[in-house]
Formats: C-alpha cells, sequence, structure tokens
C-alpha cells in the first residue's frame, strides 16, 4: 500500500512538471499583471529586460525570474511585489519606487503569512520604504539580494532593509543592506538565521525585539549608528561578526539572557565597544574588542554572566562598572587579555601570575561625580590611585580578572572590507540627525 501512495504522488508531481510553463513576457502597459493572472501552478514568468508596472500581486505558487534590466515600477504605491501564496520564488529582479506608509508596510517585496517557504534571491531592490517585509511567512529565505533604502536626513522616517515579524524559520543570508533605517529589524519571531549579510550607513545594522532561539552569524557592520542590538530577547547565538567604526556600540544586550556572544570583533567605535544593560546568564567569549572609548560598559545589575577568553585591547577604558562586590571576569582558570596589564608569566602557561582590576576607586568617583574631573590629574588622585595599589583593604568592589591571558586572539579583518571601512560613515560627515537613545528604540 506504501509502494502505492508514493508512486501516486510520484505521478501527480510529474503531472503538475509536465503542465507547468516558462513565459517570457516584454514590458508594456499591463503586460506583467496579466501575466501573473493567467498563470498557472508552478508556472515561471520571465520578465525581458525593461520596466514593468507595479503594484502587483502573486496569489498562487509560481516563479517570477527578471532578466538582466527588468525593473518592476510600484509608482510610489503599496508594495511594490506583494507574495500571498506559498514556494514562490522572485529572483533577478529590480524593484523600486514602493509606497511610503509605514502602517500597513509598504515593501518593495512584502511575504504575507500565506507565503510560507517564499524564496527572494539575487534581487535589487532601491527607493523602497521597506527592502523586504517578511510578515509572518514561516520558513522564508532572503539570499543574495542588494537593498538601498531612502536616505532621509531623520533615519527614524525611513524603513528597514529587512524586516522579519513572527516569522519562524526565516533565514537572512548573503545580503548587502545600506542606507535606510536598520539593515534587520527582528520582531516577535524565533528560530531565525542571519548570516554573512553587509550593513552600512544604517542606525542599527541587526536589530532584535523579542527574537527567541535565533543565530546571528558572519554579519560586517561599517559605519552604522550601532551595529548588533539584542533586545529583550533570549537563547540568541551571536558569532563570529564584525563592527567597525559603528558610532555608539558594537554590540549591545539589553535584557537579553542565556545567549552566546562569541569570537565578534568590534573595533574602531566612538563610544562603547559594548554594552550590556540588565542581562544575565550569558557568555561572552573571545571576542575582541578594539580601540573605543570603554570596551565593555556593564550597567543596571547585569549578573551571573561568563566572560573569558576576550581581548580588551587600546579601549581608552577597558570597563566601566560600577558595583560594591566583586565580579570575576574569567572561568575555569582562563580569564581576558587586557592590553594595559604589565604582567608577567613566569610558569609560561599562558595566563598573568597577578590579577587584573580594570576599575579603581577613583574611576567609581568620576563616573558618580562628574566633576570631580576637574581634579583628574592632581597630586591627590594619584595618591589614592597608588594607595589602592599598594594596599587591598582600600580596594572597592568592581571586575576582577584573576587569571588574565598574557596573548591576544588574532582576528583578521579581510582586506575587501577593510577597503569599504575606509569610508567616511554619514554620521560622521552629518548627514544624518537622528540621536535616538538605543535603550528606548523599541
Amino acid at each position: 500500500m506504501k509502494r502505492i501512495v508514493v508512486l501516486l504522488v510520484a505521478l501527480l508531481v510529474s503531472a503538475a512538471q509536465a503542465q507547468a510553463e516558462r513565459v517570457t513576457i516584454a514590458p508594456g502597459p499591463g503586460s506583467l499583471a496579466a501575466a501573473l493572472s493567467a498563470a498557472e501552478e508552478g508556472d515561471e514568468i520571465i520578465l525581458s529586460p525593461g520596466r514593468y508596472d507595479g503594484p502587483v500581486t502573486i496569489d498562487k505558487t509560481l516563479t517570477l525570474t527578471g532578466q538582466d534590466g527588468a525593473i518592476i515600477d510600484g509608482n510610489d504605491t503599496l508594495s511594490v511585489v506583494l507574495v500571498d501564496a506559498p514556494n514562490v520564488v522572485v529572483r533577478g529582479l529590480h524593484m523600486t519606487n514602493s509606497g511610503r506608509v509605514h502602517e500597513p508596510i509598504d515593501a518593495g517585496i512584502k511575504l504575507t503569512q500565506k507565503a510560507r517557504g517564499a524564496k527572494v534571491l539575487d534581487n535589487v531592490l532601491t527607493e523602497n520604504l521597506v527592502g523586504i517585509d517578511i510578515h509572518g511567512a514561516r520558513g522564508a529565505m532572503v539570499k543574495g539580494n542588494r537593498i538601498e533604502g531612502l536616505r532621509l536626513r531623520r533615519m527614524n522616517d525611513r524603513g528597514n532593509g529587512i524586516y522579519v515579524w513572527n516569522a519562524p524559520g526565516a533565514e537572512v543570508i548573503g545580503n548587502d543592506v545600506r542606507y535606510g533605517r536598520d539593515g534587520i529589524f527582528s520582531n516577535v519571531s524565533k528560530r531565525n538565521l542571519f548570516r554573512d549579510n553587509l550593513f552600512r550607513d544604517l542606525r542599527f545594522a541587526v536589530h532584535y525585539m523579542y527574537t527567541n532561539d535565533s543565530v546571528i552569524e558572519g554579519n560586517i557592520s561599517i559605519g552604522n549608528h550601532l551595529g548588533f542590538a539584542l533586545m529583550y530577547s533570549d537563547r540568541i547565538v551571536a558569532k563570529g561578526n564584525t563592527s567597525i567604526n559603528d558610532r555608539d556600540h558594537g554590540v549591545m544586550l539589553n535584557y537579553t539572557k542565556q545567549s552566546d556572544i562569541f569570537a565578534n570583533l568590534v573595533t574602531g567605535g566612538t563610544e562603547k565597544c559594548t554594552f550590556v544593560y540588565n542581562s544575565h546568564q550569558n557568555l561572552i567569549a573571545e571576542n575582541s574588542f578594539l580601540g573605543c572609548d570603554i570596551g565593555v560598559h556593564f550597567t543596571a545589575g547585569s549578573e551571573r554572566n561568563t566572560i573569558t577568553g576576550n581581548a580588551f585591547v587600546a579601549n581608552r577604558t577597558q570597563v566601566k562598572y560600577v558595583g560594591t562586590t566583586d565580579v570575576e571576569w574569567s572561568h575555569e582558570g582562563r580569564g581576558n587579555y587586557w592590553s594595559d596589564h604589565p604582567a608577567f608569566d613566569l610558569d609560561g602557561d599562558g595566563r598573568a601570575d597577578s590579577s587584573y582590576r580594570p576599575n579603581d576607586l577613583m574611576d567609581h568617583i568620576l563616573w558618580s561625580q562628574p566633576a570631580a574631573k576637574l581634579l583628574l590629574g592632581t597630586p591627590a588622585v594619584q595618591l589614592v590611585r597608588w594607595s589602592q595599589s599598594q594596599f587591598p583593604a582600600a580596594r572597592t568592589g568592581g571586575v576582577v580578572d584573576s587569571h588574565p591571558l598574557t596573548t591576544a586572539p588574532a582576528r583578521d579583518v579581510p582586506e575587501n572590507v577593510q577597503h569599504m571601512a575606509q569610508a567616511t560613515p554619514l554620521w560622521a560627515r552629518g548627514e544624518t540627525d537622528d540621536d535616538t537613545d538605543p535603550l528606548a528604540a523599541h
């Protein structure tokens, strides 16, 4: 009986494939809408070079393919292409000029809840409010697209490059997103994969809100206001990402729990490599934090985090943490590398022979009483710091690394990424006026 069922299914699939057609159309008034209306399930519609009128809706399972130079123009109305059927493929097209209404969301391509398993591949999207809106489409794939968002002066008036809402299993891979508001904004979703994307000249590269059990891996953020913002999300793996010249923070954890922040590189930021706010039970390991005003800022009672194997190199302040008790930043005898820790390693085990405290009593005073900075270079301040270094009883609570490392892990930046990072970010040129507080961004 089982063999008979399998045979019947195979015959049905073969019959469907035999009936499917490949139809090539030419540009002309209403030609695309007419072709979509006449198409059958499984057909492929191929667009010859030229400009086609949008907006259009795909309400059956088919493939929409563009030859080089095929453009769908939304004429500033609604979403350019609305996908409202399962397993649709949209590839090789240029979508432009969506409407600019934030609610409901106008986009270059919108995938509705019916568009489960949709594939959006190798397209170009320009002058749209939102590039691609994965709006409830389970198991969708967005891969290899180039998205250029609006360049309105106020970033909050723009839309996101890719918006993921309640779309479990969605995968966003290998896209190039520039301008607009956030590169990827994920809200109320789970089991998503964001891998190998490039983000430039945005507010946030990746912005997570209430998104759990997901992976952010191998992405590159260059010259954005903030790199990777993980907010109100649990069990996230953020691995092997790179943040270069992001204005505020490279990585931010805000009410994030039980997540792995692993082997990321943050360099060249002007404020904080990493900001951790009210986040607990996370693993922060093997990351490199280089050349920021503050390497890591811990605040709002962030506790029970495991911090090991990281490199803190040439940050003006390696760690900003105010506390009344000691917090150990090593795990199973392995701490972190600190470029300003002049330590010996007499037994050659790769761990310094003395512990490291990145902050002292004067740091706590200066952070809590900013007016005290006027005394920073005075003999009194130097005396307090010398006393703390000589008499442990004078020390206050704070970060302690009992097993600091003597060598930093190597973190190489590919040459093409170094070249892109040489461009002056839009925020540094004063081309945006957005000063959004990241903690209020939701």
